[in-house]
């Protein structure tokens, strides 16, 4: 079996690093971008499991590369998961109208936590992919 892919798109260096180490840790083969446009193109240079996003990001935002992601019929089915800084009402239900499976303000969780939220998410997936017994 492959190793799961996660992409983290995250402008700031030090969280970037810090959400990287965690999942490499923990067995994912990790992939980062620092902004959207950047995020956009390793989305489609590496077809990741799963992404994580910031929402406050230079060039293209959380938000718009979402809308970008869930509007292309290649990247729609990838879950998203939305991180931030800010605890907006506001910009987490916008998040999840536009698609993302989750809405994570950083200050909330630590990483580790983030890194289990992903496992269920991801758990999720893989037992609704599950082929139905017949009898």
């Amino acid at each position: 079996m492959s190793k799961i892919k996660i992409l983290i798109v995250e402008d700031d260096p030090l969280m970037g690093r810090l959400y990287s180490k965690v999942f490499d840790i923990e067995g994912y083969d990790v992939v980062s971008a620092v902004d959207g446009e950047e995020g956009l193109l390793a989305v489609h240079k590496e077809i990741p499991t799963l992404i994580l996003l910031d929402v406050m990001m230079p060039k293209m935002n959380g938000l718009q590369l979402l809308e970008r992601l869930k509007a292309d019929p290649t990247t729609k089915k990838i879950p998203v998961i939305m991180l931030t800084n800010l605890a907006g009402q506001a910009d987490a239900e916008a998040a999840i109208i536009k698609g993302a499976v989750k809405y994570i303000v950083k200050s909330e969780y630590e990483p580790k936590q983030v890194v289990n939220i992903v496992k269920e998410i991801l758990a999720g997936y893989t037992r609704d992919s599950v082929p139905e017994v017949t009898q």
